[in-house]
């Protein structure tokens, strides 16, 4: 098979395409003949050695990804023959693997696909997709918010402006130039262009933010809310999170809480946001944004995420 190979961490040229040895599935494993792999923003982090959130920088050399869909081609020892030739999509956890035409999956993280369900969609909502219903599970949003998103054209961002209008609250997407008309399709009342200067100008008040930039605009944003409003904060692409005091909070009279870590986990279990995030896909409630690259580019995918110049989720297809 072909895969992507690490050898060592550092830029996106690092990521090499070459042939490597099939994957043999252990015990409760299955091997999965990858149709789809996701590149997740954690992706391009431990590429760069810079840390790998909760888990621990992988021994190198490596196939990086950790999430996938495709068809089960292979059993291991103890795993159900039913799985076999079963259209799948399962999240690798803390494993690397993803980024080949085959990977080995525990059978008990496989989630079975419908007919229907695209593959590219299935691996953009088994991970982005759980972590967008975690952040909107404690976010609250109900038909009486006014609902700002920053990023409002990526992976997490398109899921939130169509779930915030599902259930009929008014929404201003944040996004550059380029993805403006792209917000606006998915529902948005109102787009603004966070490169222009004084872009928060003119807006009004908000009752909630939906935060994964950080930085200045992350701030501008949270400048935004009224008496009572709350911010939910769940990453920080500009390089360093919202900033934010407690003088603030009493200031402005707000709440602000972290959505991600043990905050999400609180009550539910990755499992069941996977489940809800496949459910919505299936019955079309949500639809996420997808940018495809082959897998032999890689790290083409890597530079234009880094890059911003990506939109949705980043997908790679063998």
């Amino acid at each position: 098979m072909h895969a992507i190979r690490q050898y060592e961490f550092g830029p996106a040229e690092n990521l090499r395409y070459e042939e490597a040895p099939d994957p043999e599935p252990g015990p409760g494993q299955v091997r999965i003949a990858v149709s789809a792999a996701g590149v997740h923003l954690l992706d391009t982090s431990i590429r760069r050695g810079e840390g790998g959130g909760p888990f621990p920088l992988p021994a190198l050399p490596m196939t990086p990804g950790r999430e996938v869909a495709g068809v089960v081609t292979r059993l291991g020892e103890g795993v159900e023959a039913h799985w076999l030739g079963k259209r799948v999509t399962a999240h690798l956890g803390p494993a690397s693997g993803g980024y080949a035409e085959s990977a080995v999956a525990n059978a008990a993280s496989l989630h079975e696909l419908p007919d229907h369900v695209p593959f590219d969609a299935a691996v953009a909502m088994i991970g982005t997709g759980r972590t967008a219903l975690g952040v909107l599970r404690i976010a609250e949003i109900t038909a009486d918010d006014v609902v700002l998103v920053t990023s409002a054209a990526g992976g997490l961002g398109a899921l939130f402006v169509q779930e915030a209008k599902a259930v009929g609250a008014r929404v201003v997407g944040v996004a550059s130039t380029a993805k403006l008309d792209l917000v606006r399709e998915l529902g948005a009342d109102v787009v603004v262009d966070y490169t222009r200067p004084g872009w928060s100008e003119g807006i009004g008040e908000v009752t909630a933010v939906l935060d994964g930039v950080g930085g200045e605009p992350g701030r501008e944003a949270l400048e935004l809310l009224g008496v009572g409003g709350r911010i939910v904060l769940f990453g920080w692409s500009a390089g360093e999170p919202t900033r934010i005091g407690t003088a603030d909070l009493y200031r402005l009279g707000i709440t602000a809480t972290v959505a991600v870590g043990p905050r999400m986990m609180k009550g539910t279990s990755l499992r069941g946001l996977e489940e809800l995030s496949l459910r919505a896909l299936a019955d079309q409630r949500l639809t996420p944004l997808i940018t495809t690259f082959p897998l032999g580019e890689a790290a083409k995918a890597h530079a234009a995420l880094e890059g911003r110049a990506t939109v949705g989720k980043v997908v790679l297809k063998p």
